[in-house]
């Protein structure tokens, strides 16, 4: 297996790394507890206990080195993947429009067949624009570019708006979905992206179960957080799987096989935008059994009442 130079000079960084400050190190440790064990005057004591504190820095900093280098190549790995991944997924569209723009040049084509091709070559433009602009998107949320909102969100309004969305995009294929929500709860937050999480676990839903469909709903109030949980009846995932679930173009072995539409950026939007309410979102699946995904926000607390409104309060009892 070749690794990009990257990840070939991050490890070649963390082998210096070794040689140059690990080894002398042990090394002078070794001679500072020779020292302290033999050593019979005060001098040498003195001169054992810098040399093994000098020794502990080095170690702590060579820990720290290795730690940030390994992060580095984590994420010069986590770079090479995604660029893979891109190019994989704008080379389909990519080659059939240059296949539709082929057969179109020179007139070869009869009008019928000429006007089948225009509406591929349109349809396959517009699966690669809305690629192209649900990257930019993405990127917009993990890194900060995108400003969420700060306002009141009451849960089951929420709740209602991301299934009546989800009900027009899956026309095609009507599905009920059994909605419980604890009454009273709301979360402050966007309300727009977080319909937008809501309704793309919905549609991973959806898509990942067989025809006979059970897709339920529940808000529930849990100490500090509000849990919104969408369960399915589908194929599930593995453990392996559910790791790899939030990354960029991650799919289920069993989607690839069945040959289910998508690119493996729903999950990716969904923790980037619980991530930006400073929630969570957990996996509870297993293959063949169904999937819960979880999100959970952080309960919104009521305002305390002023001093005077309560003692308004009182006064107006008292009369």
């Amino acid at each position: 297996m070749r690794f990009p130079p990257a990840i070939v000079n991050l490890r070649r960084a963390q082998l210096t790394l070794m040689l140059a400050v690990l080894i002398p190190t042990v090394l002078m440790a070794a001679l500072g507890i020779v020292l302290v064990v033999l050593g019979n005057s005060m001098p040498t004591v003195i001169a054992s206990v810098l040399i093994l504190t000098l020794c502990t820095t080095g170690i702590t900093g060579y820990i720290l080195g290795t730690i940030l280098v390994g992060k580095g190549a984590s994420y010069a790995r986590l770079q090479n993947d995604f660029l893979s991944s891109v190019s994989h997924e704008l080379r389909t569209p990519l080659t059939s429009i240059n296949l539709l723009l082929a057969s179109l040049e020179g007139n070869r084509l009869d009008p019928a067949d000429r006007e089948r091709a225009l509406a591929l070559l349109t349809q396959e433009n517009a699966r690669l624009e809305a690629l192209v602009n649900r990257l930019i998107e993405l990127t917009k949320l993990e890194t900060g570019g995108h400003v969420f909102a700060r306002a009141v969100v009451d849960v089951a309004g929420l709740i209602d708006e991301a299934t009546a969305a989800f009900q027009v995009a899956s026309l095609t294929r009507p599905t009920a979905v059994a909605v419980s929500v604890e009454p009273g709860l709301t979360v402050v937050g966007d309300r727009g992206t977080l319909v937008s999480a809501v309704v793309n676990l919905l549609t991973n839903a959806w898509k990942y179960t067989d025809d006979d469909k059970q897709i339920t709903v529940r808000a529930t109030a849990s100490k500090r957080w509000v849990e919104i949980a969408v369960t399915d009846n589908g194929i599930g995932m593995s453990k392996a799987e559910q790791r790899l679930a939030f990354t960029r173009f991650a799919r289920a072995k069993k989607a690839v096989d069945r040959k289910t539409p998508g690119v493996g950026l729903g999950l990716a939007f969904v923790r980037a935008i619980v991530r930006g309410h400073r929630g969570k979102v957990t996996i509870d699946s297993a293959v063949g059994r169904g999937t819960t995904m979880t999100i959970k926000l952080r309960r919104r607390r009521k305002p305390r009442p002023s001093a005077a409104a309560a003692t308004a309060r009182q006064a107006a009892a008292a009369a």
